[in-house]
């Protein structure tokens, strides 16, 4: 379990004042300066040695991501700080409350991470719905500028750094790092076809790093603390703190600060009061958001909260939002609901998301009434491992893996669904495609 001593988001419930006053007193700011002065290559190594791991689904080190960019700033070519503040993955809701809550230290991550790959500007691209948390944001960052922390000479480093908020107008797709650009452009948020990838052209054909809000928002206290802190949190390629975001079938829902690793069990039961009716009426749990595969109640009972573990149960930690669902759930209903979700938000681009979510999301609605035949458990199978790789962005993935988590441990609902539909008990047997 964290200490309070390592905890970095101490503002999350918003018991404190979040403006710069209060930010302060709480140890954001201090010290900026004398971290610039390190150079560009220090922070960078830094976040390298910290196994800092991007915070947004991919789970990309984030320090290697900073050493892709360009060592030489061109003049012609400038280079961008995008932070990624869309959140719109369903069970997810993280970031809001920094921005609302803390947005100090996220701006104080903006300027040390844009310093650490040469950039002189950042935008914060930031979810059309979240209005309160847009408006904190942009006050903190006027109180950031008339206090000289960042603009000319930011914090007095030497460095010039100007912070930008850009509103999106609620698209899922955007949350896909070259979406996002491709709508900060003013364009349709369509993902770009990569590579290039961002370091090479990104915004406005720029240079460009993309990050989460989380991941950046970190960086300072890295830096403060040094990388052994927190690289000491958590276990080998899967190190620090995280934020989780516990909803459903919990006696109380909640955002939590805790140490990566933590046991599942452990993370509902000591935060969010435990399983509603008792861990023996757990049904499945989503463990990073809508889009990752669902784990049935056999694998939560040991399973550990970070990506190397959920990756060998055929999951993912992904943005962390644990959504939990106790044995009162339809569970086949749950998943044809997010593959409605997924159908609604793709752009189109890509024929097997367009085509495919759409066919998706029809044969999950035959699955949860029972018509169906078995066999179509198995062209369901096949139909998302048609989507699954093959499109240019991961949404293509999002939409199959739900589906796939279905099936892989829920198929005797299924069949036990559709053979009552037909009137034919299930140990009468039924033929299963090969």
């Amino acid at each position: 379990m964290l200490k309070d001593s390592d905890r970095v988001f101490t503002n999350l419930y918003g018991a404190h004042d979040w403006r710069l006053e209060g930010a302060r007193a709480r140890g954001a700011w201090d010290g900026t300066a004398a971290l610039i002065a390190n150079g560009h290559d220090w922070v960078v190594d830094q976040v390298k040695e910290s196994g800092l791991r991007g915070r947004g689904g991919a789970g990309f080190p984030s320090g290697l991501k900073f050493s892709f960019m360009p060592k030489e700033a061109d003049p012609r070519r400038p280079h961008y700080l995008i932070v990624n503040a869309d959140e719109s993955e369903p069970g997810t809701c993280k970031d809001r409350d920094i921005m609302r809550h803390d947005p100090h230290i996220l701006i104080e991550g903006c300027l040390l991470a844009a310093f650490a790959i040469r950039a002189q500007a950042a935008y914060i691209y930031i979810r059309g719905e979240f209005f309160r948390e847009a408006q904190n944001l942009q006050i903190a960052i006027d109180e950031a500028y008339a206090a000289g922390l960042i603009g000319k000479n930011a914090s007095g480093s030497g460095w010039d750094f100007d912070l930008y908020v850009h509103r999106g107008a609620g698209a899922y797709i955007c949350g896909e790092e070259t979406g996002l650009l491709e709508s900060l452009e003013g364009k349709p948020g369509r993902p770009r076809l990569k590579p290039p990838f961002p370091a090479g052209a990104g915004l406005y054909g720029c240079p460009s790093t993309v990050n989460n809000v989380e991941t950046i928002s970190v960086v300072p206290a890295i830096l403060k603390r040094g990388p052994e802190w927190f690289a000491g949190l958590g276990r080998p390629k899967n190190t620090g703190n995280k934020l989780f975001c516990i909803s459903g079938h919990v006696n109380q829902p909640c955002n939590v600060e805790e140490e990566m690793s933590i046991p599942l069990r452990e993370l509902i039961d000591k935060h969010a009061g435990g399983v509603r009716g008792g861990w023996d009426n757990l049904l499945a749990v989503i463990p990073g958001g809508a889009s990752v595969p669902l784990l049935p109640k056999s694998v939560c009972d040991d399973v550990l909260m970070d990506f190397d573990s959920l990756i060998a149960e055929k999951s993912g930690l992904g943005t962390a939002g644990v959504i939990v669902m106790d044995k009162s759930t339809d569970v086949v209903e749950a998943i044809a609901r997010l593959s409605h979700f997924y159908m609604h938000e793709s752009c189109g681009q890509c024929t097997p998301c367009r085509e495919g979510t759409g066919w998706v999301y029809r044969m999950m609605q035959r699955m949860v009434g029972g018509d169906a035949s078995v066999e179509d458990i198995d062209l369901l199978w096949d139909v998302v491992g048609q989507i699954e790789g093959h499109t240019i962005c991961a949404l293509g993935d999002a939409a199959a893996w739900p589906v796939q988590g279905l099936i892989r441990h829920f198929r005797d609902e299924l069949e036990q669904r559709i053979l009552a539909r037909h009137g034919i008990a299930k140990d009468a047997g039924a033929p299963r495609a090969a």
